[in-house]
């Protein structure tokens, strides 16, 4: 078998290709999307760990059950507030890095 048509691409180099380099609108909205599609993963990851139902985690977090479905399917523009509510009633603790353009940011 001929090896150059059987040559392996990285992830991103599919990314790349398929989506556009890193720094264009078209591959900033799909690694947004990508984040917030963990972030939704993740909550009901823990949600499931501690046995609530959506309903349980969006009566203690103020919201309907729908919501945390919609959070957790990224079928929603949550409101920050909500996704923090949202951590805390998990009793997760959360980080969150910021990136400027061409500027590394450090604490204070």
């Amino acid at each position: 078998m001929n090896n150059d048509r059987l040559r392996r691409k990285s992830l991103d180099e599919m990314i790349d290709k398929h989506i556009g380099k890193e720094g264009t609108e078209k591959r900033d909205a799909f690694d947004e999307e990508l984040r917030l599609d963990i972030l939704g993963q993740t909550i009901k990851k823990i949600r499931e760990e501690k046995n609530l139902t959506q309903e349980q985690l969006g009566q203690m977090v103020g919201v309907k059950k729908a919501q945390i479905s919609k959070i957790e399917n990224n079928l929603t523009d949550a409101r920050f507030e909500t996704i923090l509510k949202v951590f805390r009633a998990l009793d997760a603790r959360i980080n969150f890095n910021i990136e400027l353009k061409n500027k590394n940011i450090q604490p204070g």
